[in-house]
């Protein structure tokens, strides 16, 4: 796709990713759901806490 942008000193810079466009969120998704999937809900990895607010869902 080569999407750029410009950074704070004016060089341009290649994205890696925007709006999950290089992503497959569905299977993430998907994949996170069956792997962390416990009696009590969804334990989440540690890496994703802050982002939901809870070890669970």
């Amino acid at each position: 796709m080569k999407i750029r942008y410009k950074n704070a000193d004016g060089k341009t810079q290649l994205l890696h990713s925007l709006n999950g466009s290089s992503l497959a969120l569905p299977r993430i998704v998907a994949c996170l759901l069956e792997n962390n999937q416990t009696d009590n809900g969804i334990e989440l990895p540690e890496v994703l806490h802050s982002y939901f607010g809870a070890p669970s869902i």
